[in-house]
């Protein structure tokens, strides 16, 4: 494992434990097994080492929903793997929903960058399936980004809000986590229940 891998997977678990907020380089320097000049050599500081873990765990997403938009199979089956994907994902990198959203708000130039990079998903041949089978009669007569906008906030809304799930619910860590692998097949189970014609 070279140096940056080993601030990668450092970072990763810092951030998870601790937020953005809450870290600090030096823990991440001792979680990597090195010292916090050369944590700072390789990152100046955490905003630009928060960048670059998050694209580089970014990029192992991306190609899976890629491959499920650009897939021959159903709108259903594709809702099916898209929310088993992503939330997977996301089980593993909590931090990253919460880290988007305040990146919108903070820091909004890097967000324009990263919806500029060729590897987002993009997800046009799957709308464009989906007014398919609205013509085929599979799926009811509905606009297709408020079907993806739907799938999107019924994955993305408890980890960007995880917190106050958390709290409204009266759950810990273990719990929330359970309920979000219940949610892989609930929500698909959701939407294709409400889409199918």
């Amino acid at each position: 494992m070279n140096t940056e891998e080993k601030i990668f997977n450092a970072a990763r678990t810092v951030f998870q434990k601790k937020g953005f907020a809450g870290a600090r380089m030096q823990e991440i320097a001792d979680e990597a097994g090195i010292n916090k000049a050369m944590l700072h050599y390789c990152f100046k500081n955490k905003q630009l080492l928060f960048e670059a873990v998050f694209m580089n765990a970014f990029s192992q997403l991306a190609p899976q929903i890629n491959a499920i938009f650009n897939s021959n199979e159903t709108v259903f089956e594709k809702i099916t793997q898209f929310t088993h994907s992503y939330i997977s994902f996301v089980i593993l990198n909590p931090f990253l929903p919460p880290f988007v959203i305040q990146e919108m708000n903070n820091n909004p130039e890097f967000v324009k960058s990263f919806f500029k990079n060729k590897n987002t998903p993009n997800p046009s041949q799957l709308i464009d399936q989906i007014k398919k089978e609205i013509d085929q009669g599979i799926i009811k007569p509905i606009d297709p980004q408020q079907l993806l906008l739907d799938i999107f906030a019924m994955t993305v809304f408890p980890f960007a809000a995880h917190m106050l799930v958390k709290g409204i619910l009266h759950i810990n860590d273990i719990e929330f986590n359970k309920m979000m692998e219940e949610r892989k097949t609930i929500i698909a189970e959701q939407i294709i229940n409400s889409i199918k014609k």
